[in-house]
């Protein structure tokens, strides 16, 4: 019970566990793990409440039926899970907009939440394009040992990298 209580794990520990869960998700239902498809299937199910007509004859939702499956439940159970580890852990931060965020950009929440949502659109928008998440590309991918599940990790933490430096070069020069 004490690991559910720790604040950081173990990369090593983490990523062996997210192996096992691969190695279940292919075990069970013959597919990697991923999480934008989910998603989608959400829009799907919001959508054909209000347009139900719409969604039964979109050509993605055919291919993708809005339904309850078990990649919804992964979602499902990130967010649960997140929650209750953070409170469980007691990491939970007080402040609305970070150190880094503020000194950046300002302190105001509205911006803050506004640019973190059109970044989850754009993201999400990049993710169907590609036919895939992060997950489904670099996890899935590399643990089959796919040569462009290594080149997706590896331009993921190219750009990252990038886009911090970018982002927040006024912070590191200060520091």
């Amino acid at each position: 019970m004490r690991y559910l209580r720790m604040k950081k794990w173990s990369p090593y520990v983490t990523g062996a566990l997210i192996g096992v869960l691969s190695w279940f998700a292919f075990g069970s239902v013959d597919r990697p793990i991923g999480v934008s498809t989910a998603i989608s299937k959400t829009a799907g199910m919001v959508e054909s409440t209000v347009a139900g007509d719409h969604v039964s004859h979109n050509a993605y939702f055919t291919k993708f039926r809005p339904s309850v499956d078990w990649e919804w439940m992964l979602v499902v159970g990130l967010a649960l899970g997140a929650f209750v580890s953070s409170r469980l852990s007691g990491d939970r931060r007080a402040e609305a907009v970070e150190g880094p965020w503020r000194a950046r950009f300002g302190a105001s929440t509205r911006v803050r939440h506004a640019v973190a949502f059109l970044g989850g659109v754009v993201l999400m928008f990049g993710a169907r394009l590609a036919g895939g998440c992060t997950s489904g590309h670099g996890i899935s991918g590399s643990l089959q040992l796919a040569v462009s599940g290594w080149l997706f990790f590896a331009c993921v933490f190219a750009s990252g990298l990038l886009t911090a430096s970018l982002l927040f070069r006024k912070e590191k020069a200060r520091g």
